[in-house]
């Protein structure tokens, strides 16, 4: 995840509670959630308008096209 490891991600948690408090972090963190979600929705859209419009400029091939699928991240460390 981003090359950092347990130790780092509870340092950087550690400085958020001291920074925010206990009672923000729930609720920072329910606003990313909700952030990511609707990133990933929107992509959704943006992808099967893009597959709509695939459809609509190749009608030959009367099928619809194979959803296209996103890259997964290399998540090896070097």
């Amino acid at each position: 995840m981003f090359g950092f490891g347990t130790q780092e991600l509870v340092v950087i948690l550690v400085i958020a509670f001291f920074i925010f408090g206990g009672k923000k972090l729930p609720e920072i963190g329910a606003g990313l959630g909700k952030g990511l979600r609707s990133f990933k929705e929107g992509l959704r859209d943006v992808q099967s308008e893009f597959n709509r419009e695939e459809l609509d400029m190749n009608p030959e091939s009367g099928k619809s096209p194979e959803p296209v699928q996103p890259a997964k991240p290399d998540i090896t460390r070097s």
